[in-house]
């Protein structure tokens, strides 16, 4: 059966094809290679999906690479949250991680070997002159001044750089290539540049330190890498990447493939602008609910095998577009409606009293965890004399024969419990509704008397023995569907402000008291929230964040409309 008829992806095709060919000896080497300058975000994902799942798929292997060039924006609290990210999607590197810094010395080299060649030099021209000097592209680039020096004027420039005789911006060193090449990234670009900061992995050891393109083909080359995947914003940058493959003693020859990046709606992966975020404090942390971040994916609540799943649904291909954020949505909502245990919460909360029922008298309901998995078991609720329902459940006066919930002289079911009748109203000197007073009739759990039917059933929690409860609705950061493509207003404007709800003091039921981090629940008839951690120890009482809400449709079949 070909490849076509087996329906693969074109990256597929290609390794297929290399392995047929036997091109890299039957080996399939990947890696995904972060710069460690921020927090991954869901477009990573997809890459982290594509290497690792390709080397599983392959019997290979995936290296992870930290392409740590740059010591001013990067930070070993990123190289951590990486690790972190990478084994909560359920993968596992290549043995240890690895680090484009490992490499310094290798890399200065082989840019001496350049030198030496007479195919890289010192220039002295600042960064506004190169960047003029590099043209445009309907115009040809002119020359540097000194790029005619001989290779051992080079050389003794290039170890001043190094010894740390320049100060930063004096001197870059330069590949020389071609200053009128139709592609800019072949205009002479830039191999060396003075930094002098101190590294998180090599320290002050260096005050010079290679540039992304320079070092990014050379790591696949030392690393043994037979395929490496890049988005297609560096298309561009793939003459280069073989130039230097072409022209340094690597121990193997790599190549470049590309394909799309991911770009959702509502939402931006810009590492600098999601920064930008964190820096200006608009959001809470990398982590924050509302954020792409893979940790604020999780501090939310979203599985790793949902967001799996989404990268697979939209799969890879050589075009680039937008993709519905509802498509993700759907991921987390069908992977969650699955495994999710149930749990009743009550929003906000309307004390209800049952006058027929002694104030000492409790009795231990039965609840499934999930209505279509009993092997989760079952979990029991307390039902006393008081408990909540939520406001929203109650109307004094029913207005119309749909209401399908409890109003005065009314009837309504307890979900997993008893069937009540609301026979009074209290309230307060301003006419606010404070307590219902019903009664129940004890007949009916699990059952409704032959002589009468109760169509309306609503979630409730045990007022003695429900825990209070801050409960924070999250939605959509932006309120524009593409927030950063607009050249007239920042990303910023965008912001939605209703992208949390604060909720407190809530009611959930006793069994939460326990709820672990991370993990989902759906509360019945509200949604899929999970316990935040991080908000609890802060604040002292339990603290759930919304995951995503429960899609109409679901809603309406499982619990009735609300």
């Amino acid at each position: 059966m070909s490849t076509t008829e087996r329906n693969i992806n074109f990256i597929e095709q290609i390794i297929e094809k290399d392995l047929a060919a036997n091109t890299h000896q039957g080996r399939v080497h990947t890696r995904f290679p972060p710069e460690p300058n921020g927090y991954l975000h869901i477009g990573h994902a997809k890459s982290i999906c594509l290497n690792f799942g390709l080397a599983e798929k392959y019997n290979g292997k995936c290296n992870l690479r930290f392409d740590d060039t740059n010591p001013e924006k990067e930070e070993q609290e990123y190289v951590e949250a990486i690790k972190r990210d990478v084994h909560w999607l359920g993968f596992e590197w290549h043995g240890e991680a690895l680090y484009a810094s490992s490499y310094f010395d290798t890399l200065y080299q082989w840019a001496v070997y350049l030198i030496d060649q007479e195919l890289a030099y010192v220039d002295e021209q600042n960064a506004e002159q190169i960047r003029i000097s590099r043209g445009s592209l309907t115009e040809p680039g002119e020359e540097s001044p000194f790029r005619s020096r001989n290779k051992e004027e080079n050389l003794a420039l290039f170890e001043k750089m190094r010894a740390g005789e320049f100060a930063e911006g004096a001197a870059v060193l330069r590949a020389k290539i071609d200053m009128s090449h139709p592609n800019m990234c072949m205009r002479d670009p830039i191999l060396y540049r003075i930094r002098k900061q101190s590294h998180h992995q090599t320290g002050d050891k260096w005050c010079i330190y290679p540039g992304y393109d320079f070092a990014h083909g050379q790591e696949d080359a030392i690393e043994g890498i037979t395929h490496s995947f890049c988005t297609l914003e560096f298309a561009v940058n793939r003459p280069l990447y073989d130039w230097f493959i072409e022209h340094l003693p690597v121990p193997c020859k790599p190549r470049q493939y590309e394909f799309a990046p991911l770009n959702l709606s509502y939402t931006v992966t810009s590492k600098r602008k999601l920064k930008q975020l964190v820096d200006e404090g608009i959001v809470d942390g990398w982590d924050d609910p509302r954020l792409p971040t893979l940790s604020g994916l999780r501090r939310r609540g979203v599985p790793p095998h949902a967001i799996r799943q989404f990268c697979e649904m939209i799969g890879v291909t050589k075009s680039e577009g937008v993709v519905d954020v509802s498509m993700l949505e759907y991921s987390i909502r069908e992977t969650l409606n699955k495994e999710a245990p149930r749990a009743m919460a009550v929003l906000n909360p309307l004390k209800v009293v049952i006058t027929n029922m002694p104030e000492d008298q409790q009795e231990m309901l039965q609840a499934q965890v999930h209505p279509q998995d009993e092997g989760m078991g079952f979990r029991r609720l307390p039902f006393t004399r008081e408990v909540f329902i939520d406001k929203a459940d109650f109307v004094e006066v029913k207005p119309n024969k749909k209401w399908k919930r409890l109003f005065l002289g009314g009837e309504v079911r307890l979900r997993n419990g008893y069937v009540i009748r609301c026979n009074e109203v209290l309230k307060d000197e301003q006419g606010n509704i404070q307590q219902l007073n019903c009664t129940y009739d004890p007949e009916t759990l699990g059952k409704d008397p032959s002589d009468r039917k109760v169509k309306g059933v609503i979630h409730w929690v045990d007022a003695a023995s429900s825990c209070p409860a801050e409960v924070r609705l999250y939605d959509r950061l932006f309120s524009d569907e593409t927030p950063d493509a607009h050249k007239e207003r920042p990303f910023t404007h965008f912001i939605n402000d209703q992208s949390l709800t604060i909720i407190y003091p809530a009611r959930v039921e006793a069994n939460l008291a326990k709820a672990l981090p991370e993990k989902a629940y759906q509360f019945e008839r509200e949604g899929y929230f999970c316990l935040d951690e991080k908000m609890t120890q802060q604040k002292g009482h339990l603290v759930f964040n919304r995951t995503i809400a429960l899609r109409d449709s679901w809603q309406k079949l499982t619990t009735g409309e609300k």
